[in-house]
């Protein structure tokens, strides 16, 4: 059994943790509540934008664009957004995931990596990581996100790559949290869409549909990640404040065993005392 020195020690040991647990908790409340609320005002524009891209493409039928044409490359881009620290449970695992438990092979990736935690996974286990935006998921803004699509856009057209995908952590509430992987091009249309366009007319653009699909894609591309963006964020600091919780009241719980340890401890010693007076007392006698 440890003494009551040691048992003193872990216990003086896991309090001093517990406050600093507690404090990073507090942190992360109020980091949740501001990029909530920017999360909760932004959904149902980037919901919309997307469910609304795919329907036109799905009413336009077939059309010769850079932006639309199946690439003949094996090479998949894939924009990954994770957290630049730690100790936000399983929320950056939970994401990675959804790359290394694919089908996806490991030579065909070319990452895009927003946040540490996803670039020094994916170096160390030696995927090929083409750029690195880390610094864009402290302050997410619409122009880091036209940044990253305008480099990725680029190499979809000059057939360096086939497909453009997103990884990262779907917002749905404070509690949770989805991780989500998303085609961003091609355009995956869903087959609803198709059969619903069937009995539609086709659509018709103004001005020409090359210049209108120049515009439009970038624009639907932009702003689908910088969605995602704002969601990961959210949904990183409600990971956050969840793990420090339960940090929390986990270390509660080990003060109460410890300090009810040390107070059996105690007792024993104070006994194991009181019986040696009483001995040497009668020894005495």
């Amino acid at each position: 059994m440890a003494s009551m020195r040691d048992i003193k020690r872990r216990r003086g040991s896991i309090a001093s943790t517990q406050q600093i647990t507690n404090a990073m908790k507090l942190v992360s409340t109020v980091k949740l509540q501001k990029t909530k609320a920017r999360a909760e005002r932004s959904k149902p524009y980037f919901d919309k934008m997307y469910a609304t891209v795919t329907s036109m493409l799905a009413k336009s039928g077939p059309l010769d664009h850079p932006y639309l044409k199946p690439q003949k490359s094996q090479k998949k881009a894939v924009i990954v957004i994770t957290s630049n620290r730690g100790l936000a449970g399983g929320y950056n695992n939970n994401v990675i995931k959804l790359i290394t438990g694919s089908d996806m092979k490991k030579e065909d990736l070319l990452i895009y990596t927003v946040g540490n935690k996803g670039r020094e996974f994916f170096q160390h286990r030696g995927y090929t990581v083409a750029a690195d935006y880390s610094e864009v998921i402290e302050n997410p803004m619409f122009s880091d996100a036209k940044e990253i699509c305008d480099e990725v856009l680029a190499k979809y057209v000059a057939g360096e790559i086939g497909e453009i995908c997103l990884a990262y952590t779907y917002f749905r509430n404070t509690v949770v949290h989805e991780p989500t992987f998303l085609q961003l091009l091609p355009v995956d249309i869903d087959e609803a869409d198709v059969e619903a366009a069937r009995d539609n007319s086709l659509m018709n653009y103004e001005p020409a549909e090359d210049e209108a699909l120049e515009v439009i894609i970038p624009k639907y591309m932009t702003s689908i990640l910088y969605g995602a963006l704002v969601e990961a964020l959210a949904s990183e600091n409600g990971a956050r404040m969840q793990a420090m919780d339960s940090a929390t009241s986990n270390a509660q719980e080990m003060i109460d065993n410890l300090t009810l340890q040390y107070n059996r401890a105690r007792q024993g010693s104070i006994t194991q005392e009181l019986t040696e007076i009483i001995a040497g007392a009668n020894a005495i006698q």
